[in-house]
């Protein structure tokens, strides 16, 4: 994934540099050559791009399945803001990275590289870069999400997933990972709710109710979580689901 950002933000303007001979300087007032896409406009859909590239990195990639549920999972363990945000974060986009290498590596084999060799234009990239990211997303959306964005957007009906369009599949893929994240975060808080059921009942049989049952149970939780390796099952568990 990463090498396919790098070719979008380097390859490219390198290459329209070439194309058009414009030296080290863009000169904004030059015509385009018939085909080819004004200076202006190019500048204005790449900045586009870089504007709805952290969107899409979020929306569109594990990275929202995963999210989702460590967030759950450290609330499960009760510890507050241990590990940080920016832990789970940087863990949840290391592992998309690895998830999305094969897809990324289809796109720029299949688009960003004939484009770079100048064999074919801008829009023949994008539409050869779209069948990639169709294929992914379309692994894991669910019938009814995406039924529910056919009938908002008045589309016909599709014979296949291969069928659909950007525009459905992307909305649906959200809200099909955001179901599946907070299925396996209800998942993981069971035990760790029994846990603190069990401390709170034996805390106020004993009458001690000036101390809060999470106290007691947040090290039983951590030391449970701890000797069953659970970051290893927890992690290993979410990159098999895809």
């Amino acid at each position: 994934m990463s090498r396919v950002c790098m070719a979008l933000l380097l390859l490219w303007p390198a290459r329209l540099g070439a194309q058009q001979g414009l030296g080290p300087l863009l000169r904004l007032a030059d015509k385009p050559a018939p085909g080819e896409w004004s200076i202006p406009l190019q500048i204005l859909l790449w900045m586009t791009l870089l504007v709805l590239l952290p969107a899409a990195i979020v929306s569109l990639t594990p990275f929202l399945r995963l999210l989702v549920v460590l967030h759950f999972l450290r609330q499960a363990l009760g510890t507050q803001s241990t590990p940080s945000n920016h832990v789970l974060i940087g863990l949840s986009l290391f592992l998309s990275m690895v998830l999305m290498q094969p897809t990324g590596e289809r796109i720029y084999q299949q688009s960003l590289a004939p484009l770079d060799r100048g064999e074919i234009n801008l829009e023949q990239a994008l539409e050869r870069a779209a069948g990639p990211v169709k294929a992914f997303l379309a692994k894991y959306v669910r019938e009814k999400d995406v039924a529910l964005f056919i009938d908002i957007t008045h589309s016909p009906r599709p014979h296949n997933l291969n069928d659909l369009d950007l525009r459905i599949l992307m909305p649906a893929y959200v809200l099909s990972e955001l179901k599946i994240g907070f299925q396996i975060g209800a998942v993981l808080f069971l035990p760790f709710m029994i846990i603190d059921l069990l401390v709170a009942s034996i805390t106020l049989s004993l009458g001690m109710l000036q101390l809060p049952p999470i106290m007691i149970s947040a090290p039983f939780k951590i030391l449970l979580f701890v000797l069953v390796d659970g970051w290893n099952l927890v992690v290993g568990s979410l990159m098999k689901s895809f």
